[in-house]
């Protein structure tokens, strides 16, 4: 494949990184062709050391959306980064995908018990409204612990998604290196 080809490729496949990223990648290959010719390599065995440009663009488009996702932390950009980890290979469908539907059960369940703890006052003001003569002071009471084990409850979990969060972007990264050539134990 000729250089041009490669690049034009390239550029249509990494579409959905930002402009200013897409210039400062196609100038390092730019750089990348040029340092290959001056050692006399052709453009071909250039584009053949590189790899395919499906290839390099899920390896960008990775590592595009892990930055992204370190530097703004949010669902969203947390699963887009699993997403495009998960594109790397069918390695990574066991080891990333096991994970994250791990956590998110998780997190899913701390946050569902959460809730259900800090709705029990207003599920006992339910039940008043609908069986009136089973109420009992001791399902208040009970009902208003279980409210404040709820809000403590919601409060570690705010953190323990937090940590999950980073700690997964951190596995995801680790990943990512992992597969694209095995990790040095120099680094």
């Amino acid at each position: 494949m000729k250089k041009n080809e490669f690049l034009q490729e390239l550029k249509r496949l990494i579409h959905k990184i930002p402009e200013h990223d897409q210039a400062e990648i196609l100038q390092d290959l730019e750089e990348y062709f040029t340092d290959g010719m001056l050692d006399g390599k052709t453009e071909e065995e250039i584009t053949a050391a590189l790899g395919s440009p499906k290839a390099l663009a899920r390896d960008l488009l990775a590592a595009h959306h892990l930055e992204k996702a370190e530097t703004t932390i949010s669902s969203g950009n947390v699963f887009r980064a699993m997403w495009a980890v998960l594109g790397l290979g069918f390695f990574n469908l066991i080891f990333v995908l096991g994970p994250f539907v791990g956590l998110v059960g998780v997190l899913i369940g701390g946050w569902a018990a959460s809730a259900g703890f800090i709705a029990a006052p207003l599920l006992v003001l339910v039940n008043y409204f609908l069986y009136p003569d089973t109420f009992e002071w001791f399902d208040v009471f009970a009902s208003s612990a279980f409210c404040g084990l709820g809000l403590f409850g919601a409060m570690g979990m705010y953190s323990v998604t937090k940590f999950l969060q980073s700690g997964f972007l951190r596995y995801l990264k680790f990943n990512m290196r992992l597969v694209k050539g095995g990790l040095r134990h120099a680094e």
